[in-house]
């Protein structure tokens, strides 16, 4: 999943620098590196303001957006009138 994270941030940020992001998040460019190099993950108050410098929701950028085959298969035994 870090890798994943790591990809998201680095389109989110395109060409604008490491050091001009992370002063505008207001993050050290070591921790936005880090995070771009799938060494570390946000802690969660820097996930929301990475979140909110990118206009997009935590759950976008840092949660896993696909159904797992797992978890989806479970629902599909649950009655659709409990969902």
């Amino acid at each position: 999943m870090k890798e994943i994270i790591a990809r998201r941030l680095i389109i989110l940020r395109g060409d604008v620098s490491r050091e001009e992001t992370a002063q505008a998040i207001g993050i050290s460019v070591s921790a936005l590196q880090m995070y771009e190099n799938a060494q570390r993950v946000p802690k969660d108050e820097n996930k929301i303001k990475i979140a909110k410098h990118f206009n997009q929701s935590v759950q976008a950028i840092f949660f896993d957006s696909e159904q797992h085959e797992m978890c989806y298969s479970a629902l599909e035994t649950i009655p659709k009138e409990v969902i």
